[in-house]
């Protein structure tokens, strides 16, 4: 074993004396992989088809489902489309009111007008903050063996959520995730955003710090390539990409722009109203108050010390880590809590788990990856395969994650990539469904032009993410039945829905061509919103730290002692999804069950499946019990003795529609079976079995 170890350092000695292999160029056929292209000038064709005529994108997926000779389904009904578009826009079933007004309304601009609501309202920040957290590999601790709690990370949580509400543009939005602080120095929000390049995982306690930064810098530099730019390029920490015109060289150039960045310490992020007090307060505190605070800290923090020397695992309380001071230290610890709690103490300034620039720090190529083995410098530099040989390199910039953010939102293919994932999140399948890699081993696009002409359309709106929801979600593809059945279309339109729906499916059966609607689960998260929101529970509450509710003992056991602490307001427990607390190691069970993404990588797509556990959890869950009986005395008390209405007013606010006189018959026959079979309460017991069975219902779950 000695020797082993002797050879390899021997090994790693000569490997890191060794020069960097020579860079390989870029040829021109690496450049002209479709990616990596300009955008082409593309215009919507005109087709033989008025109902798909008046829309650009229709036009675009018409001309190509008539090459193929594909007919779409009919439009789904007004139903349908309500519950579709508010779930697809806020993550909320539609209200018993705006079903009401919807279906009502036959002016012909009626739906334009549900879509613009909705994206006004504050809940669809609170919907498509997840699908950006899910990319940004958001979570609220560190991960790893001890998993520490990172106390604000919230921060950024609730920044994106403000800034999708307040649509800022797309392209300021990935600048200030990169540059922040540099873009607005002063500005608490803007360093906020920053919170992007560290949301990934971390190990705080690594014996080598110097090994911990490394590993750090490379996260955040694969992820921006992957996020922004649909570029794999933590492929080529190590050795140039095997298959993408990504060389080991492009990798560090790229993480050059982040080499200076301060990466583990939160930072104040006061308002200006706050830092004005917070000057006027110390301008007229004791200076000797001053420095008791300044002892305070620092016997604490090695009393923290100690503790965690002997207690890797736990985390202290301030009585237990001050047992661990000596005799002396303790007392005086004591006699200074004393004498502070006299002086007037200084407001603590809010913290963020933010980036800000540190000390100026070289980039280097490190040979195969380790951080052991430092190469050549390497300055700042752009990938060379969207650049220029001369631009390649910009040397070593005095706010270089400026110049990083300039660059890439410039980018035609930062435009390709955020229409392509606009359009998976909203159709249910990208465009090229390899929504993070656009390399060579990625999937290419069904309609390149009509993706050109989106991404160009982003352009052309100053970014406006809004103005690209509506477009899409008024096209006549976004309104496509998913199955040739709809309650509301007759007979006749069913007959003939069902023909076509033979024929395209011979053709075309991965639905490439969008001829009908994917038909999507819901995510874990809205589920949980779902049953809140249909029992009456749902809590309006934003923002702030994450929320813990209860969770069985089981569970809480497979942690670590106190890193389940439930949060004390039981109004909170009933919060949006998004607000709850994000731990790496241990998922929330509903949304494990349903397939929620692990916190430790960026996730362009969720995986869905398919599982016993998922009926479990809907069925036997405290969560589910809860939300049923909830529902149940909602609907008894909106129409007390009148099962028919009961029934009636379960469905509209579990599945957004009115029951058919077959669906009320079989209500009617399963509330008085169950009647028959309880002792205690048997019509409101019966009447919470069945609510609980609607929430167990496949339709409950999809989104047609």
């Amino acid at each position: 074993m000695v020797l082993v170890i002797a050879a390899s350092r021997i090994a790693a000695s000569a490997e890191s004396s060794a020069e960097a292999p020579p860079e390989r160029p870029i040829t021109a056929e690496e450049r002209n992989h479709w990616a990596y292209l300009p955008l082409t000038v593309a215009t919507p064709p005109i087709v033989e088809s008025g109902q798909w005529n008046g829309h650009p994108v229709d036009r675009f997926l018409k001309a190509e489902m008539q090459r193929r000779n594909v007919e779409p389904l009919p439009r789904a009904g007004r139903a349908t489309l309500v519950r579709r578009v508010c779930f697809d826009l806020t993550g909320l079933p539609p209200t018993t009111q705006q079903i009401a007004e919807f279906l009502g309304d036959r002016s012909p601009d009626a739906y334009e007008r549900l879509v613009d609501r909705l994206l006004a309202s504050p809940a669809y920040g609170q919907r498509w903050a997840q699908h950006w957290l899910d990319l940004a590999r958001f979570a609220e601790t560190d991960g790893f063996e001890h998993d520490l709690v990172r106390p604000n990370a919230w921060r950024y949580r609730d920044w994106v959520i403000d800034a999708l509400n307040d649509d800022i543009p797309f392209d300021e939005f990935v600048r200030l995730q990169l540059a922040g602080d540099e873009l607005l120095p002063g500005d608490p929000n803007a360093a906020i955003a920053t919170g992007f390049l560290l949301c990934g995982p971390d190990m705080p306690d690594l014996n080598l710090q110097d090994e911990r930064r490394h590993l750090m810098l490379n996260e955040i530099t694969a992820t921006v390539g992957a996020v922004f730019l649909g570029m794999q390029f933590g492929c080529a920490q190590c050795h140039d990409h095997k298959f993408d015109p990504i060389r080991q060289q492009d990798f560090y150039r790229l993480r050059a722009f982040f080499e200076s960045a301060d990466l583990f310490r939160d930072h104040p992020v006061p308002t200006a109203e706050q830092l004005a007090a917070r000057r006027a307060a110390e301008a007229a505190a004791d200076p000797q108050d001053q420095q008791r605070e300044k002892r305070r800290r620092s016997l604490e923090d090695l009393g923290r010390k100690l503790f965690r020397e002997k207690n890797p695992d736990e985390q202290p309380n301030l009585k237990r880590l001050l047992a661990e001071l000596p005799d002396a230290d303790r007392q005086e610890h004591e006699e200074l809590v004393k004498q502070l709690r006299q002086a007037s103490r200084l407001s603590e300034l809010p913290l963020g788990r933010v980036v800000l620039d540190g000390p100026a720090r070289e980039g280097h190529l490190y040979l195969r990856g380790d951080f052991r083995q430092p190469g050549p410098v390497m300055n700042s530099g752009f990938p060379r395969v969207l650049s220029t040989p001369a631009a390649a390199s910009v040397g070593q910039p005095e706010r270089p994650r400026e110049q990083l953010a300039t660059w890439l939102t410039s980018q035609p293919l930062l435009a390709r990539v955020l229409a392509n994932r606009l359009w998976q999140w909203h159709f249910g399948a990208g465009l090229s469904t390899s929504a993070s890699d656009f390399g060579v081993m990625g999937v290419e696009p069904t309609n390149p032009q009509l993706l050109d002409w989106l991404a160009q359309r982003l352009i052309d709106d100053r970014w406006s993410l809004k103005k690209m929801h509506r477009l899409l979600v008024t096209s006549r593809a976004y309104a496509t039945a998913s199955s040739p059945f709809d309650t509301e279309w007759s007979p006749e339109q069913t007959e003939a829905a069902k023909a076509i729906w033979q024929q395209s499916l011979a053709i075309d059966p991965e639905n490439k061509l969008n001829w009908h609607r994917h038909r999507q689960r819901l995510e874990g998260e809205v589920i949980r919103d779902s049953m809140l929101a249909a029992s009456g529970q749902l809590s309006l509450r934003r923002g702030g730290l994450g929320v813990r509710p209860p969770l069985s003992a089981e569970v809480v056991g497979t942690l670590l002692k106190d890193q389940w602490t439930v949060t004390g307001d039981s109004e909170d427990h009933r919060r949006r999804s998004i607000y709850l607390f994000v731990r790496r190691n241990l998922r929330y069970p509903m949304f494990d069950v349903f397939d929620r993404p692990d916190t430790n990588a960026s996730c362009a797509l969720r995986h869905e499946s398919t599982t016993a556990t998922q009926s479990l959890v809907l069925l036997n869950s405290e969560f589910s019990l809860d939300c049923a009986r909830a529902l149940a005395q909602f609907v008894t008390a909106l129409a007390p003795d009148r099962q028919d209405e009961q029934i009636q007013e379960a469905y509209l606010r579990a599945l957004s529609r009115r029951p058919t006189t077959e669906e009320i018959q079989l209500g009617r026959d399963f509330l008085d079976r169950q009647a028959r079979l309880l002792d205690k309460e048997p019509l409101l017991s019966a009447l919470v079995d069945f609510c609980l069975a609607l929430f167990n219902a496949n339709e409950f779950v999809y989104l047609d």
